[in-house]
């Protein structure tokens, strides 16, 4: 395929990215609230974590406060519309601050792709995508001469260690490949020892098993160097013991391995084993020249590349925000195609919201609140036309398998989070009857907590009425009496008291 690339002067934008999580009253203190008050609430916080905190390899920490009920999920089976707000993907998602601009290698210059130029048959040029670059156009971004693309599919949280499905990724993998870009794809490991990063790509594996995965899959592991991340203080030794047994699982799972992380943290061993993963691995290396390719030829970075991320900047047409554009030494004679089992008409992106929609009647209420957009992405490309409470009524007519809902609003089709919505339109509002929103499965077994888990008069952190009424460590046997899968909650009974707490923090006896 010819193309060319361009220098193109282009401002950032600035956004904030928006959430459909159930709203929480502490996001609205006021900015000019005095300093004083400030500071004794972060002294408080500080002294009670610290005094929860005990970390070790392989264990997840004591449960925070800042996760809604409705983004917890099991480890090792993510749910796919499960969600963070803002301020939790700036702690939790550990590519948000790369995807905020904030790479060690800075953004690159701004390029341009398009079609057009000359390229040699073994190299290709791709783009990286996340959730983050929101509802793509994958017809536009095909004819801008991009020939592959690497999708998150999903990560694991710096903070608690939950493994999250990117709620974009089916919709890109299906999309991609029916647009005939080949697609592979990379996971966002916090794995803290090699049982966790086998974990990780089993899950990968799984999740990609029913799609055409040509390219290769990718580990990425950043911001271990955070104070707050599970990771901090993990040895090179650590770190590349964890990136090994990852792309050894993905290896024996029939896929390509590839490992991703930035020149400055490969050269001279600095953050990495650097040759035991170049030995054995094909190398994705970021590094960001002031001029970019193909004015600059290759990367500055003298080890192994087998794919050049050469910058963060680029527009492609197709997709709202800046890109990373890369060039890889390689290519794959095969076509991509769409998912397995489907035909090319299942896979035709819907007319109305270029995504692919499975028809349905049938009529839903939020099981709390949810907002209605005019598009079915929670970036800045969305619109929100309305919030949908609980006890009001419309009709859905499609539900996508990337986790949204088509709704019929007003006349109007409109679009939220399937996993906020239910059909059980019995259920009366917390208003009405001030009770919890949360359905529990009814159960009888004995639990304990993995490390040590909050027991709550409420299944959610954001009710003013949900306090914290004991915490307990592992060796505490619970009994569980109900649990709730879509929103990650467990009814327990503790000294004669009916409690809740999140599902994952505990281990069946």
């Amino acid at each position: 395929m010819n193309k060319f690339i361009k220098l193109f002067k282009k401002d950032k934008d600035e956004f904030g990215y928006l959430t459909d999580e159930p709203f929480d009253i502490r996001k609205i203190i006021p900015v000019a609230a005095l300093l004083a008050v400030a500071i004794i609430a972060v002294v408080i916080v500080v002294v009670i974590n610290s005094g929860k905190k005990n970390k070790t390899a392989g264990t997840v920490d004591v449960v925070t406060e800042t996760t809604t009920a409705q983004s917890v999920t099991q480890t090792g089976s993510a749910s796919d519309t499960a969600t963070l707000s803002s301020d939790e993907e700036k702690q939790e998602d550990p590519q948000y601050e790369a995807d905020m601009g904030m790479s060690d290698e800075g953004s690159g210059a701004s390029v341009t792709l398009s079609a057009g130029g000359n390229e040699t048959a073994d190299t290709t040029i791709g783009i990286d995508v996340s959730k983050y670059q929101g509802t793509i156009d994958w017809a536009e971004v095909a004819s801008s001469g991009v020939d592959f693309a690497m999708i998150r599919v999903g990560y694991r949280t710096q903070k608690t260690g939950v493994i999250y499905a990117d709620t974009n990724a089916k919709y890109n993998m299906q999309q991609a490949a029916a647009n005939g870009i080949k697609v592979g794809v990379y996971f966002f490991s916090s794995a803290v020892n090699e049982s966790e990063a086998i974990e990780e790509a089993g899950w990968v594996a799984d999740y990609i098993a029913n799609y055409n995965i040509t390219y290769p899959v990718a580990f990425d592991c950043e911001g271990f160097d955070s104070a707050d991340s599970r990771q901090n203080g993990m040895s090179n030794d650590d770190r590349t013991n964890v990136a090994d047994a990852f792309l050894q699982e993905i290896y024996s799972r029939g896929y390509t391995p590839m490992f991703y992380a930035s020149a400055s943290h490969l050269t001279g061993n600095s953050r990495w084993n650097t040759s035991t993963l170049e030995n054995n691995y094909k190398m994705w290396v970021a590094q960001y020249p002031s001029v970019p390719y193909p004015d600059t030829s290759s990367t500055s970075y003298s080890g192994a590349c087998a794919m050049w991320q050469y910058t963060s900047n680029g527009n492609v047409s197709g997709i709202s925000t800046n890109v990373d554009i890369n060039v890889a030494y390689f290519g794959y004679s095969q076509s991509a195609g769409t998912m397995s089992g489907e035909t090319a008409a299942a896979a035709s992106a819907d007319v109305e919201a270029n995504m692919n929609f499975t028809s349905v009647n049938d009529t839903v209420t939020a099981k709390e609140y949810v907002r209605l957009r005019n598009k079915p992405s929670q970036d800045t490309d969305s619109t929100i036309i309305a919030t949908l409470n609980n006890g009001e009524t419309v009709t859905r007519t499609g539900i996508s398998d990337s986790g949204w809902s088509r709704l019929n609003y007003n006349g109007q089709n409109v679009y939220a989070v399937s996993s906020y919505l239910t059909t059980d339109l019995s259920a009366p509002t917390q208003a009405e009857t001030q009770q919890f929103m949360t359905q529990f499965i009814s159960c009888n077994d004995e639990v304990t907590p993995k490390d040590e888990v909050n027991l709550r008069s409420k299944p959610s952190y954001t009710d003013s009425d949900s306090v914290v009424v004991a915490s307990v460590k592992n060796g505490t046997i619970l009994t569980r009496t109900g649990y709730n899968n879509e929103v990650g909650w467990s009814r327990v009974v503790y000294n004669g008291q009916t409690l809740y707490c999140i599902t994952s923090y505990l281990i069946v006896k």
